[in-house]
């Protein structure tokens, strides 16, 4: 589908990803008063469009059933990270029918921040688009220099980062950041410009995955007029203007193979060439890469050039996830909730609900909890979490092996059992409900189909989701 623009730059842009045509036309008059809609019906197809707009679209509205599995939310929740890694602060809302507990859940971890069931009452939709281009609003103006921010915690784990940080802020060398999505690796590669000398002079960042190779190539090295079609004018690119700075490139595993190669000779001696320019120039800035790939794993693929790969890893950090900085979640938890007053009411934790997040491995990390936080607030201003109304926030699981490759479930369970406040009813509740909203999706909704998926008679079934829905009330 084609991209709808508006003439009004005081517009925000908004991406709309549906399949349904009508559905699409049907929100985009509701909504193009406000928002500057730009539309697809597929994964690619978002993807090409956000190349070919080449900047950041703050807000988006996907649905989960994309083809070419309409049928399955994987094509949905595999658009949200892909939205998360060409803009870490794009507010993703899920628009969608598939709406089982366990798809809300998940849809949440991987970093949405709202998930409104199909068929959505237009004047509540409005209402959540504005409440978080609102949200955007206040984290973007309050942070501005985000490489000034402090990075809490004083968890072992964030102190020997800081000590990495500051080892590496000075060195002439390239740094190479890795880490899962949502731990902040946007910050540290910030953190390593401004606690340098390098402080004083720009500091640049671009996301490899955000353009087309041609586009991407333009974007790094620069242009001259004529270079390819659309180059109307000689542009100099980011490895120029960040002169003595830092440049930071993200998503780093994304860059095509064409331009690993003239990476590679930039970190070598510096030398790089404008498209069509056949003047060699030298480039002055540190470069600093970014991924949440296996590097060395595209490397045995062949996808990441291996020369390239150990000129980037001499010096590497390993951003390390929430659920190994201990209590370092409460801190942030403060933190956001300081970040988000003027627009989402405190609230405060009972004891069993605080040691409850304690033990949970937040797959989605840093990004997830922001996200918890922001809903809580939105659904209980003022009042103290209950662990059952948390673990509502949170993976069906609980995250007890999410993200880290164990599956010693024994000794999650016995972590569990040593927590304050530990409630074997709510833990089973919160099992019964995964397991059933997995039969009802593989069943389309159909009750007798569900009951046998899980063994167990229709009527059983019947008495168990009521039982569950009225304690959901």
């Amino acid at each position: 589908m084609s991209a709808r623009l508006s003439t009004r730059p005081s517009k925000i842009p908004l991406l709309l990803v549906d399949d349904d045509a009508l559905i699409v036309e049907s929100l985009a008059l509701v909504l193009e008063d406000d928002y500057e809609i730009h539309t697809a019906a597929t994964r690619p197809e978002a993807r090409a469009l956000l190349r070919k707009l080449g900047h950041r679209v703050p807000l988006a509205l996907v649905d989960l059933g994309l083809p070419p599995t309409p049928h399955s939310p994987e094509e949905g929740f595999a658009l949200i990270g892909e939205l998360l890694a060409v803009d870490p602060s794009a507010r993703v809302l899920v628009l969608s029918g598939q709406n089982s507990r366990a798809n809300i859940q998940h849809a949440l971890t991987l970093g949405a921040v709202d998930f409104i069931p199909k068929p959505a009452d237009p004047a509540l939709l409005q209402a959540r688009l504005t409440h978080h281009a609102m949200i955007r609003e206040v984290e973007q103006a309050a942070t501005p220099r985000e490489g000034l921010a402090e990075m809490l915690g004083h968890s072992p784990a964030i102190d020997t980062l800081r000590e990495q940080i500051r080892q590496f802020a000075d060195a002439p060398f390239a740094v190479l950041i890795e880490g899962e999505s949502g731990v902040g690796k946007e910050l540290v590669a910030n953190r390593l410009h401004y606690e340098s000398r390098r402080a004083r002079f720009p500091l640049l960042t671009i996301n490899c995955a955000a353009f087309t190779p041609e586009l991407l190539e333009a974007q790094l090295f620069g242009q001259i007029k004529g270079a390819f079609t659309g180059a109307s004018a000689t542009k100099s690119g980011v490895l120029e203007e960040a002169g003595g700075g830092s440049l930071v490139l993200d998503e780093v595993g994304e860059l095509p193979s064409a331009l690993q190669v003239k990476l590679l000779r930039v970190l070598e001696n510096g030398e790089y060439y404008r498209l069509g320019e056949t003047q060699p120039r030298r480039s002055q800035a540190r470069v600093v890469v970014a991924t949440n790939l296996d590097l060395r794993a595209a490397v045995r693929r062949g996808s990441f050039r291996h020369d390239l790969y150990y000129r980037l890893s001499v010096l590497a950090i390993q951003v390390p996830p929430l659920r190994e900085r201990g209590d370092d979640c409460l801190l942030l938890l403060e933190h956001f909730q300081r970040l988000y007053a003027a627009s989402v009411a405190p609230f405060t934790l009972h004891e069993a609900a605080r040691q409850n997040l304690l033990s949970y491995t937040f797959p989605g990390n840093v990004r997830e909890l922001r996200n918890i936080v922001i809903r809580l607030g939105a659904k209980y201003p003022g009042k103290e979490i209950s662990a059952a109304a948390l673990a509502g926030e949170l993976e069906a699981d609980m995250g007890l092996a999410s993200g880290t490759g164990q599956t010693d479930f024994d000794t999650a369970a016995e972590r569990q059992l040593r927590t304050p406040g530990f409630c074997l009813d709510e833990i089973m509740e919160c099992w019964e409900r995964r397991y059933i909203d997995a039969a009802l999706k593989l069943s389309h909704g159909n009750l007798s189909q569900a009951a046998r998926l899980l063994g167990i008679n229709r009527t059983t079934l019947y008495s168990r989701v009521e039982r569950l829905n009225h304690l959901r009330r």
